[in-house]
């Protein structure tokens, strides 16, 4: 176990070096900071000056080198719009984003295992076989139209659920500001949950389904038929727990793109989170908080990925985690 963290953890900086260094190699490609900066009353030479002040002339390595001895240090640079540390207005609008992807999780586990399963169990019934038309309506539908067509059903039509913004939100332990505890602000979360969802909710249905009916025919499921076992027990104990094998593996990377998803679902619901704030720090060309939410994006994704091989490992013992023979 050890050797894997030691083994992960030169992977990941590895990793985050090559993330840090395209992050940091795109910003000349996105316009000009001065312009948002300083606007348009500001002369050429007061310009120049500027550029010279903040260091915007010099070398690419050497800019670059100085942006990595800070980073190391967890000073990812200045916002040029909200004049506060870019890593301190990410983190700020983290917990939106992340009880977003935990909504969209909620609602993929407990739609996409039953429908996977019982789709397996029975292929050939008429909901199994509609499910898996759905399912390819549903990976082709862009995300942004399902917002749409929910926000104008159960928003517009039926007026059940808000359409935008976060709703009330609750201080915990004095920095995390969340909607989970609060009835308005988990309504508001239903709508971007579930267009966030089925993203992803269509693919696990027919991975879950596809990996269940092919465990369904291998050998140890045939003798636990033949010695006679409960059916319940050969679906549930057997057949499921090894089609969660694959299921895992896929679903900690998939859980990790829904953070960099969400800037679609946090556009169109207003929803007040990194995706969002991305987007406008692009029309702002302010580019030490894009660095730093491509760095943090970047570090969930690894980490994400840290954490899926080691609950592999617990759940599959026969896989070696050190990659000893």
């Amino acid at each position: 176990m050890i050797a894997f963290f030691v083994k992960r953890f030169f992977q990941a900086v590895v990793v985050m070096f090559v993330i840090s260094l395209i992050s940091f190699s795109i910003q000349d490609n996105l316009g000009d900071p001065l312009r948002e900066l300083v606007g348009q009353a500001v002369s050429e030479e007061e310009r120049q000056a500027l550029r010279e002040e903040m260091g915007l002339n010099d070398p690419f390595l050497v800019q670059y080198v100085r942006f990595a001895k800070k980073a190391v240090q967890g000073d990812l640079g200045n916002s040029y719009f909200f004049k506060k540390p870019a890593f301190e207005v990410i983190m700020k609008k983290l917990p939106a984003t992340l009880e977003l992807v935990f909504g969209a999780t909620i609602i993929i586990v407990l739609f996409s295992v039953p429908i996977g399963v019982y789709s397996a169990i029975n292929p050939q019934s008429w909901f199994s076989k509609t499910v898996m038309g759905l399912s390819i309506v549903g990976i082709s539908i862009p995300v942004f139209l399902t917002a749409i067509g929910l926000i104008y059903l159960f928003a517009i039509e039926l007026g059940w659920l808000p359409s935008y913004g976060r709703g009330d939100t609750t201080n915990v332990m004095g920095f995390w500001e969340t909607g989970l505890l609060s009835a308005d602000g988990l309504k508001h979360l239903i709508l971007p949950s579930f267009t966030l969802a089925s993203i992803m909710l269509p693919l696990f249905i027919r991975l879950i389904r596809a990996e269940m009916m092919e465990v369904l025919q291998s050998e140890y499921v045939k003798f636990a038929w033949a010695k006679g076992i409960s059916p319940r027990r050969i679906y549930f104990l057997h057949a499921l727990k090894n089609t969660m094998l694959p299921v895992i593996t896929v679903g900690g990377v998939q859980i990790g793109t829904m953070v960099a998803y969400t800037i679609l679902t946090e556009t169109v619901f207003q929803w007040p989170g990194m995706g969002f704030l991305f987007l406008e720090a692009v029309n702002r060309v302010d580019t030490p908080l894009i660095v730093a939410y491509l760095i943090v994006v970047g570090a969930i994704f690894v980490v994400t990925n840290t954490l899926v091989d080691l609950i592999y490992g617990l759940v599959n013992p026969t896989v070696n985690l050190a990659g000893k023979k």
